[in-house]
């Protein structure tokens, strides 16, 4: 039995707002995939993506100087929100209750789809999907969000940046830098990636709205993206 942790970001599940026809097909895909591989099961991490960054917004244009925590559970309410939508579409297959803490000791995983949201202040939900991805022993992490690789610099600001398609921990957390911040916008987290590095978790970067993409690197077949790490 293997088990793969997906993290979506917010920004593909949620772009503006609510896409129910990429829901539908993300759903019907992943369904399809998990009726080829019965004895597999598929965690995904739900993000809050722009819909966060919106509130956040908002919170520091009324708040003098916000509390980063006050801004961090902004952004992990709208993750449930997220989290309840696809949870609601994958319906049968994901029968337990929304993952909120994923060190609960009472965690139930009893269906083929495990859904989960945001945890705590401090890190995003990169960071949830590793914690996840250890306590499943899961020794791999789907990263899926609006860019198709990480770039050795952001293309919007620089035009010299790099795709790259393998990098080391080392090398990736030179790029994302050790420090959290709400709202922050990077391939993986700061904090996730240290974990990740901590426990040998290889990462792939990839553009989530190419579900068949996604289903390659879950076949294990070629793909676009990035690898990082193990």
């Amino acid at each position: 039995m293997a088990i793969t942790v997906i993290s979506a970001g917010g920004s593909i599940i949620v772009p503006e707002k609510p896409d129910p026809d990429f829901l539908s097909l993300f759903r019907d895909s992943m369904a399809e995939y998990l009726s080829r591989h019965s004895e597999d099961r598929l965690i995904f991490v739900i993000g809050g993506g722009a819909t966060a960054r919106m509130y956040q917004e908002a919170a520091k244009k009324t708040l003098d100087n916000a509390d980063p925590d006050i801004l961090d559970w902004i952004g992990i309410r709208t993750t449930h929100l997220n989290a309840t939508l696809v949870k609601a579409a994958f319906s049968a297959l994901a029968p337990d209750d929304i993952v909120t803490d994923p060190t609960d000791e009472d965690l139930q995983f009893t269906g083929r789809v495990l859904i989960a949201g945001g945890w705590k202040p401090g890190f995003s939900t990169d960071t949830d999907a590793v914690y996840l991805a250890r306590r499943f022993n899961a020794g791999k992490v789907i990263n899926l969000s609006n860019i198709e690789k990480v770039y050795t610099d952001d293309p919007r600001k620089n035009p010299d940046a790099k795709p790259i398609d393998s990098i080391s921990w080392k090398d990736f957390r030179k790029i994302v830098g050790d420090e959290w911040v709400p709202g922050k916008n990077t391939p993986f987290d700061p904090v996730a990636s240290r974990l990740a590095e901590e426990a040998g978790i290889q990462v792939i970067c990839a553009e989530g709205h190419n579900i068949e993409n996604t289903i390659a690197i879950l076949e294990g077949q070629p793909f676009k993206g990035t690898t990082i790490g193990a």
